[in-house]
């Protein structure tokens, strides 16, 4: 049984949780925090902090499942993921087939955590939707690495509405600070996977799938990822004034220089002629990205 429930997550690299997890929790705190500020909204219990848990940790084990799945057989043509999972014989097509449909289920029934809040239960399967058709965009556009991104936005957002739901229907405008730190993900995101993608290029054209690296080539994807990156630091930078309830400050400006300190070292390890530390850039840099960013929103927001 160890071994299977190994396999699953690192079908679903678990461990990259950390990369939307923290985005989640942030919204959540700081909807907790406007909440008890302007007594404006139900108070925040921990039922409402292990629906976002489960909410986010199924949604995203549904997605990376499913897109193993449908993408088991160009995995198994790819030397980079011919050892993944399903195309190595180490998980049958039926076995996370059942894994999918258990990890929908779940993230339907978490939503039901935020009741009398009726939003998050009638967003999931839109939500779910989206999310699966992510496994498809590469058959058709090469903008999948922002469908992706807008994923990863969801997140923040979804936090947002499940804690605030009555508030958002009442004023739309009290969802900005979700959706400026969702913006900043997104672009993120997008970033991030155009640097990853640069290692299948070539295989990817040859097999007829869509992405800006292999229609664009790798040098001009890696040009793109930059501006992607830069264009992120533009919603977290206005956000402390478009939402000034937050009161985020010097604590929050030090957090997201930290970040574009790192997001100038992500980009200086890689060029077109040396993808030798596309990992490191992909998920050390970025795992420290989400942290920061979760620990100066926090704190900032926390103590004034």
């Amino acid at each position: 049984m160890i071994p299977l429930v190994r396999d699953f997550l690192e079908l679903i690299r678990f461990s990259h949780t950390i990369f939307a997890l923290p985005f989640a929790v942030l919204a959540s705190i700081w909807a907790w925090i406007l909440s008890n500020r302007q007594q404006d909204a139900a108070s925040f219990t921990w039922i409402h902090a292990a629906g976002i848990l489960l909410c986010m940790i199924s949604a995203r084990s549904f997605a990376m499942a499913f897109n193993r799945l449908v993408d088991a057989r160009f995995d198994a043509v790819n030397p980079r993921t011919a050892g993944r999972h399903i195309p190595a014989g180490k998980l049958t097509h039926w076995s996370v087939s059942v894994f999918v449909a258990f990890t929908a289920a779940t993230f339907i029934l978490s939503t039901l955590l935020f009741l009398p809040n009726t939003l998050p239960m009638f967003l999931s399967i839109p939500v779910l939707l989206f999310l699966a058709g992510y496994s498809y965009t590469k058959r058709f556009t090469s903008l999948a690495h922002y469908w992706l991104g807008v994923a990863l936005m969801l997140a923040p957002i979804c936090a947002w509405i499940a804690l605030r739901g009555d508030v958002v229907s009442a004023s739309p405008s009290d969802l900005l600070p979700a959706a400026l730190l969702g913006l900043g993900v997104l672009f993120w995101v997008g970033g991030f996977d155009l640097i990853y993608a640069c290692q299948d290029a070539e295989i990817d054209k040859n097999l007829g799938l869509n992405s800006i690296p292999a229609r664009y080539g790798v040098s001009r994807a890696l040009q793109i990822a930059a501006v992607s990156h830069a264009v992120m630091l533009i919603p977290l930078a206005i956000l402390p004034w478009a939402a000034s309830s937050l009161t985020l400050g010097w604590i929050y400006g030090v957090g997201l220089a930290a970040v574009a300190g790192i997001l100038i070292y992500e980009h200086s390890i890689v060029s077109a002629d040396n993808l030798g530390r596309v990992n490191v850039a992909f998920f050390q840099a970025n795992a420290v990205i989400s942290v920061v960013l979760l620990a100066s929103g926090t704190i900032d927001a926390w103590i004034e």
